[in-house]
C-alpha cells in the first residue's frame, strides 16, 4: 500500500502530547492523519490533517470515527474497546489490537496474564471494592505495607497508593482493585519492544527511571540505565518475552523493577510511545514515534540503538500553580549543551501536570546526568501573574 503523499488515512485516537509527537513523523512522511479527542484545545490539533472533537469512551463516536480511517492506533489506553473489536470484525486494521488493549488496560487482568505467562512480577491480590480489601487486612490475609492500584484509568501516579496502615485505606475510590505486594528494589527500569505486522521485533536499550518522591512520577529517564550489562540483559529479555506473549503489533514499553538480589519483575506495560522512550527523539538513530508509525503500517523497523547518551526531564505543572502557563527561565536552559525543550502545547498548568519536556544528550551519561539536574533546577512551570 502507499502511505506516502496519497489517500492513505491514519486514525489516532487521543490528542495529547504522544499523538502531538507521532504528528512529527507523520508529516515527515507526508501520511495523512485524523485525530479524536474530547477536548477541543487537545496538542495534536494544529499538527493532523483533520481533527474531531468526541469522547474516546462512547461507543458510536469511536465506531463512526474509525470508519473514516485505513489504519487505527491509539494514544490513550482509556479508550471504547467495544468499538474497536466490532471494526476489527468489519476488516478494519487496528494496532495495537482489541484484544491486547483490553488486557492491558484493567491492572488486574493485566498482572493475571503475566502470572498466566510465566512472567516474573510481584505477588498480588485482586478486589471488587476497597471494602473487600479492608476485610482482608482484618482477617489478616493481607498484610501492610501493600500497595494499592485501581484496575481501571490510573496515569502519570494517579490510581496507585502505599498503604502502611489503615488510615491510608481511608478514602480509596471505589471499584476493582488490586493489593501489589511491596518490592524492595533498586531501581526501576523500562525497555522499549517495536513489534511489527509481521513479528519482527527490536528492543530498544534499558532505561532507569528516577522518579518524584510526592507526585510518583517519572523525573528523570536515563539511557543507558546504569547498571550490570548482566542485569540489563535480563531485562532485555524479560521485555521480549512479555512482547512475545501479547504478539502486540507497535510499541510496548514495559516497565520493570530490579530487585535487591537482581531479579527482574514486571510491573507493567503500555502499549504505544512512552514516556520512558522520549529521550529518542535526540539520542537514537530512530525515535520511539517513528519506530510506531513504522511498526503498525508494516515499515520495515529502524535502528534502536542510540547515538548519543540521553537523559529526559519531565517539565510538570509547579505544585503552586495553576491557570495559563508560563515557562520561566526557557531562555537559560536551552543556552546549555545538548539541551532541547519539548513543549505540548498545553495553554493551562495545574500542579503536576505533564506539560512538556527536556531531552539532555552528551557523550558522557554522568555529564549529562548533573547538566539535568541544572535543568531541573533552572525552569519552572508556573502561571501568569493575574
Amino acid at each position: 500500500m502507499n502511505y506516502f503523499s496519497s489517500d492513505f488515512k491514519l486514525g489516532i485516537l487521543g490528542g495529547g502530547q504522544l499523538g502531538k509527537m507521532m504528528l512529527y513523523e507523520t508529516r515527515k512522511f507526508d501520511i495523512q492523519t485524523l485525530v479524536l479527542d474530547p477536548s477541543n484545545e487537545a496538542p495534536c490539533k494544529i499538527a493532523c490533517n483533520e481533527f474531531f472533537q468526541g469522547d474516546l469512551m462512547d461507543y458510536d463516536t469511536v465506531y463512526n470515527f474509525g470508519k473514516k480511517v485505513d489504519v487505527l492506533t491509539f494514544e490513550i489506553e482509556n479508550v471504547n474497546v467495544e468499538a474497536l473489536e466490532q471494526l476489527e470484525k468489519e476488516g478494519k486494521t487496528v494496532f495495537p489490537s482489541a484484544k491486547t488493549l483490553k488486557t492491558i488496560n484493567n491492572k488486574a487482568t493485566q498482572k493475571l496474564f503475566y502470572v498466566d505467562n510465566n512472567i516474573p512480577t510481584a505477588e498480588f491480590t485482586r478486589f471488587a471494592y476497597p471494602e473487600e480489601m479492608l476485610n482482608a487486612v482484618k482477617n489478616e490475609a493481607l498484610t501492610f505495607p501493600f500497595v494499592w492500584k485501581s484496575a481501571r484509568f490510573g496515569y502519570d501516579g494517579q490510581g496507585v497508593k502505599v498503604v502502611r496502615t489503615y488510615s491510608d485505606l481511608e478514602g480509596l475510590p471505589e471499584g476493582e482493585c488490586i493489593a501489589e505486594k511491596m518490592i524492595p528494589f533498586k531501581n526501576e527500569l523500562a525497555v522499549i519492544v517495536a513489534r511489527d505486522t509481521k513479528g519482527n521485533v527490536k528492543t530498544y536499550p534499558v532505561v532507569e527511571m528516577e522518579f518524584h518522591p510526592e507526585a510518583n512520577q517519572v523525573e528523570y529517564v536515563i539511557c543507558p540505565a546504569r547498571i550490570d550489562k548482566k542485569v540489563a540483559e535480563k531485562a532485555q529479555l524479560v521485555a521480549l518475552k512479555v512482547s512475545q506473549a501479547y504478539q502486540h503489533v507497535g510499541l510496548l514499553a514495559v516497565e520493570m523493577f530490579q530487585t535487591e538480589n537482581d531479579e527482574i519483575l514486571v510491573n507493567e506495560v503500555a502499549p504505544r510511545p512512552h514516556n520512558s522512550g522520549h529521550y529518542s527523539i535526540e539520542a537514537s538513530y530512530t525515535n520511539q514515534f517513528e519506530q510506531q508509525v513504522r511498526a503498525i503500517l508494516g515499515l520495515p523497523l529502524g535502528n534502536t540503538e542510540s547515538k548519543v547518551a540521553g537523559i529526559m526531564v519531565n517539565l510538570v505543572g509547579d505544585e503552586d500553580y495553576t491557570g495559563p502557563v508560563v515557562y520561566k527561565n526557557i531562555e537559560n536552559i536551552m543556552a546549555m549543551e545538548g539541551v532541547t525543550p519539548h513543549i505540548y502545547g498545553k495553554r493551562e498548568t495545574r500542579p503536576f501536570r505533564k506539560m512538556g519536556h527536556v531531552t539532555i544528550v552528551n557523550e558522557d551519561i554522568a555529564k549529562a546526568r548533573e547538566i539535568a539536574e541544572q535543568v531541573k533546577k533552572s525552569i519552572k512551570v508556573i502561571a501568569e501573574e493575574k
